[in-house]
């Protein structure tokens, strides 16, 4: 050892009455008990020197983190995009230096001085572990649950990836192969999310996915029996779990059996048609003389004397902070030469893999460049102009069945409304274990259409898990009103900059008779209210194919594509490089200019319009039959189709402005949802059509005619923005409130 320990003190330094763990099977000697100790020492020290955090977690599961990264994880910390690695998920994000002090130990490139610098500006340790900012750091978790549901996308990833790649090798001998272990606490059983996600990894068969769950009975708000008594290992073996328990209170002391906790983990690796669940029972910021087995223990600092009487107990110098003995790094630093070792022999069957395989070689060299094929927009669909039109939804579906054949890396489905959300490839086979394939829909272990159930958390976050593991692209439906299930996982996605997209369908009261439950009223607008977020809402079928690839070009970034279900006109467009129509009808301008965000699909009669109308996706056609009204009282129009107002924000000024002159402040927005945001867009001589009430059950026809989104209201509006274009400016924009056509059920908001 580094350095002198008293006489008085048992091995590995300790007080006497501190059981040592049981660990002979793992082959810890004292220098390994020593390293577990250390990472104990290092959370008090990092989360007393910053003042706040979660120490707790970090001492009591320092044996379970070491035993994974040190003996059972495969990885290499000089790769941490090896491919071979098994996938780490701290689900408990708020203990983040369960992954943190591990990272720094096996040589990920963290060190003490970021260890020091935990939750504070600019340092590599911030509150809670973040993708793309911390090397190591598999996925961003924080708000519970999410790490647990997305590790569920994660396995699937990996069957559909090995189905894609090497679908004929023995269980466990492919590249391919990989295990994704998860620690989740309490907190993460109890969210919804997790069990939404547990029961289809259950009913799926992931036996690549291990959870860990630390059951150690405290919240924020002290010990869990004030609000969680279930039992929940046999919640998990009845979603089809494979399921054990280590309990390291069982004989009355408090013994870290660490050889127990191995032998569960092996059952675990060896059963392959289940997921595995294994509760762990600890006592949360052991060895912590007053605090453990404590809510302060959860979520604060322990304070000085108490990090002190814990150094004492553990036989490190109470007055030293962050200490960490040579022997004890050198210890820990060498699973960087069994992660090198154990990579080399990973290399050679890969190898050998590329070798019999060139054509799925090249497959996955595209795939890892996250590069689409060449040619690939050849397939993708045109429409011809139809007045009897096409449900953007519909759109959508036939782009994804033409995009089947040549973008493999492209799979989803929906939370069980296929046929609403037209998310079936035509003839893919269904991602589902062999003995569960149905009638309706057939398949096997490595199909392409994702059955999510009615789970529609779950659904979100499992394509985060799917987009984090890089390979391919993911996607899910549902209705854009159950967007609200999502939102959590669709704000993750955005923060990690994942390609995930939504198709969220029946966009408006356009649905009709379902009524005001399911008719989106706020969400376009509390959507786009998510930074990195495009929402992209399509005005025709042709505008839904260039949205779609526009879609599939980003890689750094999620899309909502917000669909309809009733029809709309396939519109007449111009020619490629043609002016969009300055008549009262079409052509129109081609579909194209969709892929900015925004365009002039029709133009006025002059120079400068008299006024420019912008509308998305449904309200397009409604902008449409309003310039050709007011074109008939004379005024020169402009339709601007905006399909992403995202996309058009991020083109050049000097595009905007063309699109949008700043003289013609002359302006109306149309869109079936609240106008919150619109107001950026019109200025302060603008209208704004809208619904600022909730929908009704009738046709949605009906609808559109009783709650004042028509043509006639769209040119009123025109009329009046004109008048107050010629007044000076208005500062905050005109707000006019009209009363209800009779027999509608809310105000409209012009």
């Amino acid at each position: 050892m580094a350095n002198e320990r008293s006489q008085s003190r048992g091995p590995a330094g300790r007080a006497p009455e501190l059981a040592l763990p049981v660990a002979g099977g793992a082959g810890w000697d004292t220098v390994d008990v020593r390293a577990v100790d250390t990472v104990r020492v290092l959370a008090a020290d990092a989360v007393q020197k910053v003042g706040n955090g979660h120490p707790g977690t970090a001492m009591s599961l320092a044996p379970l983190a070491y035993l994974l990264f040190q003996n059972v994880m495969r990885h290499d910390p000089a790769d941490d995009q090896w491919l071979g690695r098994d996938r780490f998920v701290l689900s408990c994000g708020h203990s983040s230096l369960t992954l943190y002090i591990q990272l720094y130990l096996a040589g990920y490139g963290l060190e003490l001085d970021d260890l020091r610098q935990l939750r504070t500006w600019g340092s590599a340790t911030p509150g809670h572990p973040e993708y793309r900012h911390t090397r190591g750091v598999e996925i961003t978790t924080g708000p519970l649950g999410q790490g647990l549901a997305s590790a569920v996308g994660m396995a699937m990833a990996a069957r559909r990836e090995r189905g894609l790649l090497d679908p004929d090798a023995a269980p466990g001998s492919s590249p391919f192969d990989h295990h994704v272990f998860v620690v989740a606490s309490d907190g993460d059983m109890m969210e919804g999310v997790t069990a939404e996600a547990a029961s289809l990894a259950g009913h799926q068969e992931l036996g690549n996915l291990v959870v860990f769950y630390d059951s150690n009975h405290i919240s924020i708000e002290d010990d869990t029996d004030i609000s969680f008594s279930e039992d929940v290992v046999a919640r998990y073996a009845a979603y089809g779990w494979h399921v054990q328990s280590v309990d390291w209170t069982r004989t009355g002391d408090y013994v870290e059996d660490v050889d127990a906790l191995l032998t569960a983990v092996k059952a675990a690796k060896a059963e392959t048609s289940r997921p595995s669940f294994i509760q762990l029972r600890t006592i949360i910021g052991w060895p912590a003389p007053t605090k453990r087995n404590t809510g302060k223990a959860h979520g604060s600092a322990l304070g000085d004397e108490e990090v002190a009487a814990t150094k004492s107990l553990l036989g490190f110098d109470p007055d030293v902070t962050f200490a960490v003995e040579d022997d004890v790094l050198a210890r820990t630093r060498a699973v960087g030469e069994r992660g090198r070792e154990a990579h080399a022999a990973w290399q050679s069957g890969y190898d050998a893999w590329r070798g019999a395989n060139p054509e799925r070689a090249a497959l996955l060299d595209r795939l890892q460049a996250q590069r689409l094929p060449d040619g690939w927009t050849r397939a993708l669909p045109s429409f011809p102009a139809d007045p009897k039109g096409m449900a953007t939804r519909k759109a959508s579906g036939e782009v994804l069945t033409a995009l089947a054949p040549v973008l493999p890396e492209l799979w989803g489905g929906s939370a069980d409304l296929a046929g609403s959300n037209n998310t079936t490839m035509e003839g893919e086979p269904s991602f589902v274990p062999a003995e569960r394939q149905t009638s309706e829909f057939p398949g096997g272990p490595y199909g392409r259409t994702l059955h999510f159930g009615i789970r529609e958390h779950a659904m979100g976050s499992i394509l985060n898990g799917i987009a984090l593991q890089s390979l391919t692209r993911p996607y899910g439906g549902t209705f854009l009103t159950f967007s609200d299930y999502m939102r959590p996982a669709v704000r993750l996605a955005a923060l990690m900059k994942l390609p995930a997209t939504y198709v969220w369908t029946h966009d408006s009261i356009g649905l009709g008779e379902d009524g005001p439950t399911h008719q989106p009223v706020e969400h376009l607008a509390a959507l786009r209210a998510i930074p990195g977020l495009d929402v992209v809402r399509p005005g025709d079928a042709n505008e839904t194919t260039v949205c779609w690839r526009t879609i599939l070009e980003h890689t750094d970034r999620p899309a909502g594509l917000v669909l309809t279900r009733q029809n709309l006109p396939v519109l007449d467009r111009a020619a490629d490089g043609d002016a969009p129509a300055t008549g009262a009808s079409g052509p129109y301008a081609p579909a194209e200019g969709a892929a900015r965000g925004g365009y002039v699909l029709a133009d006025g009669s002059g120079d400068v319009p008299d006024v420019i109308l912008v509308a998305t996706g449904s309200e397009v056609q409604i902008a449409l039959d309003a310039r050709t009204r007011l074109h008939g009282e004379g005024l020169s129009v402009r339709v601007v189709s905006m399909p992403c107002r995202e996309w058009f924000a991020a083109q050049p000024v000097a595009y905007q402005d063309e699109v949008l002159p700043p003289a013609v402040r002359a302006r109306v927005s149309v869109e079936a949802a609240v106008g919150q945001g619109w107001r950026d867009v019109v200025g302060d001589a603008g209208r704004i059509v809208s619904l600022e009430h909730y929908g009704a059950s009738a046709d949605y026809e009906r609808l559109y005619q009783e709650f004042g989104i028509t043509p006639e209201a769209v040119a009123t509006a025109a009329h009046d923005s004109v008048r107050d274009a010629a007044a000076p400016p208005y500062p905050g924009g005109h707000q006019r409130i009209s009363a209800p056509s009779e027999g509608s059920t809310g105000d409209l908001s012009s």
